[in-house]
């Protein structure tokens, strides 16, 4: 059995876009114990469920596939329906997809996690609580769903077009390790400028 070797940095060049990772050996084949595993959902701890429906659901297109109050806790997972679902057959496509052996199968999912009667949830992006850093979403139109999403009060980080270190905050621990410092490479640019980002409810 031999291991990959997972460099730390990686060893690729500023500014090279590497497919599949920076070695050729970063992605070793397929092997039977791993070839079918698929990325099934995220889970991120909301505190406030109204806003947080909101925005996935009324704003980015979420539907909800089915809600446990566990006690101390309620979890409400959500997906995106199949293209062409209509709306008398949502009811029927979140019934289908919340029985389990659809539900594990189902990739894309996100589970909102909110502990009842808390107030306070760190967005992952202060220190010391440094890990989460955003979920991404695909869009027929960005410039159209940023707009949509302005015109609902939701905080835009940085705009379509936009390739500025200035659009993106930065907290102090960040700064003080050198990033966000000189120049944006001019091959990042051109992916930079062409995503929006958006902040939830919790940031």
């Amino acid at each position: 059995m031999t291991t990959n070797s997972f460099p730390t940095p990686p060893s690729n060049k500023e500014g090279h876009f590497s497919p599949g990772g920076p070695t050729p050996t970063f992605n070793p084949p397929p092997t039977s114990p791993t070839q079918n595993y698929r990325l099934n959902h995220l889970a991120i701890r909301i505190k406030d469920p109204s806003r947080s429906l909101h925005f996935y659901v009324d704003l980015l297109g979420m539907r909800v596939i089915f809600t446990m109050n566990a006690g101390p806790f309620t979890i409400y997972y959500l997906g995106h329906p199949p293209p062409g679902t209509m709306a008398e057959d949502l009811d029927a496509w979140a019934k289908k997809t919340s029985e389990i052996p659809i539900m594990t199968r189902t990739s894309g999912l996100l589970e909102l996690y909110h502990i009842h009667g808390t107030e306070e949830v760190s967005t992952g992006n202060v220190p010391p609580y440094l890990g989460f850093a955003h979920l991404g979403f695909t869009v027929p139109d960005v410039r159209a769903a940023v707009e949509r999403l302005r015109g609902d009060g939701v905080t835009i980080l940085k705009d379509l077009g936009v390739c500025e270190r200035g659009s993106i905050p930065l907290s102090k621990w960040e700064e003080e390790r050198g990033v966000g410092e000189g120049e944006i490479h001019e091959n990042y640019a051109w992916f930079f400028e062409k995503f929006a980002m958006v902040a939830d409810p919790v940031s």
